[in-house]
């Protein structure tokens, strides 16, 4: 059974949000206590096989009494991996080791945990807003979404779409970054799969929330990201151009 709060009273998850974000961020520190095994498992899994991972995560909950995670090594290895990732990109493209340095700085802090923040933040405040179910009376419990297991969500979302954004589209991006329609095409249709996976594992980690519903809100964006690809290839916009211009324009 998973454990409630009355309704009218403070809701527990709320009360325990600052000593479990606390506790949290002292683990972070901690390497020996992280559990890497299951992280590199999660990982895996959430490329080819997403809803187990979150069949894992109602189990967390019962045994946890949270749903968000309490090892922060899925973040700490997700950094690292990005950080290596901005590297390789940084060694055929950058100009310098300052350069380099800021690459890494904004693909981790912006790209990441900034954005992540900020949408983690959204879906956090929609989901307890607007898509918590109605309690019939006031004798029916009420629980609702811990900011953490939000931030959790987008950093599972955030892994697949690095592999495809980032790992896969290193290897292609002197394709990608020419000119001409093929890689106009192949940047976009990498874009779209890479933004739509996202958004995918965004609804699953919300939908497996027994006291949400109407959690195909989530799915929308899809629809966003299939219409304006098209729109995008007509007007002949290379994602990958672009970004990487962003970063290494002396070099592409």
């Amino acid at each position: 059974m998973l454990p409630t709060v009355s309704k009218g009273r403070p809701s527990s998850s709320s009360s325990r949000t600052n000593p479990m974000l606390l506790q949290y961020l002292r683990r972070i520190i901690k390497w020996k206590q992280m559990d890497i095994e299951y992280t590199f498992w999660q990982m895996l899994h959430l490329c080819t096989a997403p809803k187990v991972v979150y069949q894992h995560t109602q189990y967390h909950k019962q045994t946890k009494n949270q749903w968000a995670r309490d090892d922060p090594a899925f973040v700490v290895i997700c950094s690292l991996l990005l950080a290596v990732a901005s590297l390789a990109y940084c060694a055929a493209y950058a100009h310098s080791a300052a350069h380099a340095v800021f690459v890494v700085l904004s693909v981790l802090f912006f790209h990441f945990l900034i954005t992540g923040a900020v949408l983690a933040t959204f879906c956090w405040f929609m989901s307890n807003a607007y898509l918590r179910e109605e309690a019939p009376n006031s004798h029916v419990v009420e629980q609702r979404v811990e900011w953490l297991y939000a931030f959790d969500v987008h950093c599972n979302s955030f892994f697949p779409m690095f592999v495809m954004l980032y790992v896969i589209h290193y290897f292609l991006s002197p394709l990608l970054v020419a000119h001409g329609f093929i890689p106009l095409l192949l940047s976009n249709l990498l874009l779209m799969a890479g933004a739509s996976y996202y958004h995918y594992l965004n609804f699953l980690g919300y939908d497996v929330l027994p006291f949400l519903e109407r959690t195909t809100f989530f799915l929308y964006p899809i629809g966003v990201v299939i219409i304006l690809s098209p729109m995008l290839i007509l007007s002949g916009f290379n994602p990958s151009r672009h970004f990487m211009n962003m970063y290494f324009s002396q070099r592409i």
